[in-house]
């Protein structure tokens, strides 16, 4: 009796936070298909806004922005993150890698404001010192990307290498693999799914990057979420609706692919087993 009275109360809570979290996610999927301009009032389903936001070039020069910031930065995260994971682990001092931890947490820690402030200080700095006019670009925007996503690869993959059974690595390489080459052929497979994680991850932070984007980018390169909040500045219109619903469904299809790859490669690990 008293888990089922404990039961109904757990429901209601849990049914309250799917509401508050899904409900405006709702609101703007239906108003994206508005005929009207009107925000709060639906008068008959089409898809007027979606032509007009596929048709409008700052909007789409925007999404290919961000998709092209996004691939980039995961991919360099990535790339650095698997190595410095590996560093990490390979070290033998608990000290060492207690402070290297500490400091490549700094950046998932950090208020994005304050990271997003201190990027741009140090690209006016640097660009002062060279005498370079416009330091904050695309280039800047993929150094900033790349450094707040750094953190959360490597803390995808260093479980996986914990988990790896090292004997394996050795026994290749006595019998007669080169290190590098067994490290590809043993190693890499192993932390697949957590290199996969973490790119994912990179790229979905990426894509819905705000705060830092605005204090780093510069006139030259507009991510989607700084369109966006362009618009907001006038009056909102439901092909803003439809710019975000886009972004959700990207963000939506990378999970679903992301958690199905994931249960494939641990049906097969169960298999192999």
């Amino acid at each position: 009796m008293k888990s089922k009275k404990l039961a109904l109360p757990a429901k209601a809570y849990m049914t309250l936070v799917f509401i508050f979290l899904y409900a405006p996610i709702a609101v703007m999927a239906v108003f994206s298909f508005n005929e009207s301009a009107s925000t709060y009032e639906f008068t008959r389903f089409s898809v007027k806004w979606w032509q007009e936001m596929f048709g409008n070039s700052a909007a789409m020069d925007a999404l290919k922005n961000t998709l092209l910031l996004a691939v980039a930065s995961c991919v360099c995260a990535t790339v650095i993150g698997t190595m410095a994971a590996v560093g990490i682990y390979n070290y033998r001092s608990k000290r060492v890698r207690s402070v290297i931890m500490t400091v490549t947490n700094v950046p998932m820690m950090n208020p994005e404001i304050v990271t997003g402030i201190s990027m741009m200080l140090l690209f006016v700095f640097v660009g002062a010192f060279l005498n370079k006019t416009q330091t904050l670009n695309f280039w800047s925007l993929l150094i900033a990307h790349v450094t707040f996503c750094l953190p959360y690869v490597i803390l995808n993959v260093l479980p996986k290498l914990r988990q790896f059974d090292i004997n394996i690595y050795e026994a290749a390489v006595d019998l007669g693999c080169k290190p590098l080459k067994a490290f590809f052929k043993v190693v890499l497979p192993n932390i697949m799914s957590g290199i996969i994680t973490g790119l994912v991850m990179s790229f979905t932070l990426s894509l819905d990057d705000f705060i830092i984007s605005y204090f780093t980018n510069g006139p030259s390169f507009q991510t989607l979420p700084i369109y966006i909040f362009s618009l907001t500045k006038k009056r909102v219109k439901p092909d803003m609706y439809a710019l975000s619903m886009l972004m959700f469904i990207l963000i939506l299809v990378l999970l679903v692919l992301l958690n199905i790859a994931q249960s494939r490669a641990e049906k097969g690990k169960s298999e192999r087993r």
